[in-house]
């Protein structure tokens, strides 16, 4: 974007007492209120899409929109605050189409978009006969991973921690199924690595948690590791304790930690259980042990156990005065504490999928089928992730804002701007009203 420079007009406060009504005069200037959103779109051109266009490949060689562009339009709903595919068309559409060079496609074209990328389900039939329906989105996950390592935001050869579970998202659309927690929808396998989603796996609403996942992370895994990503220690809850699954996690991680279900021949294992170790976690008093258990035959882990002393007072059958949880693993060196602190930071991805449900249009669903909304979900996972990389490179402190905070914030803080575009000396000058002068560097040509 050479062609492209920032003018920043400072804007002075002046007092004056208004004895009368307010005096209004219209300008038919193309001032936009959302000068910060082109930045973010050079940013997406720059880094983003040529990735997209390498992997998915061209969408037309002439006219039309390539998917990159489709991506950066999806993308420019959720960082200029609107929750919904539609809002791109009938609101934001004047503002964008403002950038000198940037083309935005309609909604139309991105639901098209969406369609054309999506891949034929896979069927599943248990061993009660019944059919459940699965979307893997290979190409689409593989994106996912190049962008990452494309950005520097995963670095090939390093090992990280990761986690996985199944985020139940509800909706009514026509093939969404009646989940467990009593509503309809899909029950999409997502897993994580720090603060980036790397992979995503859609199946019907009503399938078992623990059913072919092992055949999900094996696809997971192996795409991490085609670009050199490798998983050092794995974490699930107990929806992956089972003995198809473990082994699948043991083949691709060091170490794994997983949520052990509720197995009421270790009860009298576990009360009989003496040396206890009193640790104070959070604030909470929890009593910590482990022991060697063959969970299946000729399996044998370490099962890292918790307990805390019931605060009613009442005694349940199995468990007496005491609530247990348990952790099965593979680590046999660190200890109680270091296991449980560990896996206890799991709870904080639960972060994500918020973030995903009411940030970035996961709980607004554009598609009547899941093939479709599969590619929904993962073409947001980019946009989040790009949004995170964004994050990391702003000096956010200068716009009132965390490296954690969330894009609603960002929205208010940097992307709503006064701004103008104007022709000046045969290039594009971008002039901000704006007080704060940190918008300096962000727009700075040498950062691109």
């Amino acid at each position: 974007m050479s062609g492209f420079s920032l003018i920043l007009v400072l804007q002075f406060k002046t007092s004056k007492i208004i004895n009368d009504m307010t005096k209004l005069i219209i300008k038919s200037q193309k001032i936009t209120p959302f000068g910060g959103i082109f930045h973010v779109m050079e940013k997406f051109d720059r880094y983003i899409g040529p990735v997209v266009d390498g992997e998915l490949g061209l969408r037309c060689t002439t006219f039309g929109y390539q998917y990159s562009e489709i991506t950066r339009s999806l993308m420019s709903i959720y960082f200029c605050g609107g929750d919904c595919v539609e809002d791109v068309t009938s609101h934001l559409m004047p503002h964008l189409s403002l950038h000198p060079t940037l083309r935005t496609s309609s909604s139309d074209t991105i639901l098209r978009g969406i369609k054309e990328l999506s891949t034929t389900n896979t069927t599943y039939t248990s061993e009660t006969g019944r059919s459940y329906d699965f979307n893997t989105a290979v190409r689409l996950n593989r994106l996912l991973v190049k962008i990452l390592v494309s950005t520097g935001q995963l670095l090939a050869g390093k090992s990280y921690d990761l986690d996985f579970d199944h985020q139940f998202i509800e909706t009514e659309k026509y093939d969404a199924k009646m989940t467990y927690k009593k509503f309809t929808g899909y029950s999409a396998g997502v897993a994580v690595i720090g603060d980036l989603i790397v992979g995503i796996e859609n199946r019907d609403g009503n399938a078992n948690v623990r059913f072919h996942q092992q055949d999900t992370l094996e696809r997971i895994f192996s795409n991490l590791e085609s670009d050199d990503i490798h998983v050092r220690r794995a974490r699930m809850d107990c929806g992956s304790c089972s003995r198809e699954i473990v082994e699948t996690i043991e083949k691709h991680c060091e170490h794994f930690y997983i949520r052990a279900n509720r197995c009421s021949s270790l009860y009298d294992s576990l009360l009989a259980l003496s040396g206890w170790k009193r640790e104070v976690i959070n604030g909470i008093e929890y009593e910590l042990n482990s022991i060697i258990t063959e969970k299946w035959e000729g399996k044998a882990y370490r099962l890292v156990i918790q307990r805390e002393r019931r605060m009613d007072g009442e005694q349940d059958l199995w468990e007496g005065e005491y609530t247990y949880r348990c952790i099965l693993t593979n680590d046999y060196t660190s200890t109680p504490r270091e296991i449980v602190e560990f896996y206890n930071l799991r709870g904080g991805k639960e972060r994500i999928f918020d973030d995903m449900n009411n940030g970035f249009g996961w709980a607004r669903l554009p598609k009547s089928f899941m093939a479709e909304n599969t590619v929904f979900l993962l073409l947001t996972a980019v946009i989040r992730n790009f949004y995170k990389f964004l994050m990391e490179r702003l000096d956010t402190k200068a716009f009132g804002l965390k490296k954690s905070s969330r894009i609603k914030a960002f929205v208010f803080k940097f992307i709503n701007v006064p701004a103008k575009w104007i022709r000046t000396a045969r290039h594009y000058v971008l002039n901000i009203y704006t007080d704060n002068c940190s918008y300096q560097n962000p727009f700075a040509l040498a950062d691109g």
